[in-house]
């Protein structure tokens, strides 16, 4: 014999359980990339060169002979203090006004490559 109750019933918790189960992700930061930024452990050797050699190496260092780099090279730490202290550094990732915009020509750095960049400058810019 057919049994509706127990058929609507077994078709409601399948509903249910995929209903429930879809919105395992349905998470802000998951769904639009502001997963939390870590800058707790930034260090210029690791992070902030790491940053640096993945979007500005290519145009500003000695390697490109400074050409595609309007004369600035900070490809070491000793070349890049000054463009952090000055606030240079700061003011072109983040695009503010009265600074050239960086990387040229490409998407700004996310906004965690950022964050992580200001927490290292807010520290004083050690050589860490």
């Amino acid at each position: 014999m057919f049994n509706k109750k127990k058929l609507t019933l077994s078709v409601l918790i399948v509903l249910g359980i995929i209903f429930l189960s879809s919105c395992y992700y349905d998470n802000e930061e998951y769904l639009y990339g502001n997963a939390p930024c870590d800058v707790s452990a930034v260090t210029y050797s690791v992070t902030v060169s790491n940053i640096l050699a993945t979007n500005c190496y290519s145009c500003h260092s000695t390697a490109t002979g400074n050409a595609s780099g309007g004369g600035i090279v900070f490809d070491n730490y000793a070349k890049l203090k000054p463009y952090a202290t000055n606030g240079q550094l700061v003011g072109s990732i983040t695009h503010a006004g009265g600074y050239s915009p960086m990387p040229k020509g490409a998407t700004k750095l996310s906004s965690c490559d950022i964050q992580k960049i200001q927490a290292w400058v807010s520290a004083g810019a050690p050589e860490n």
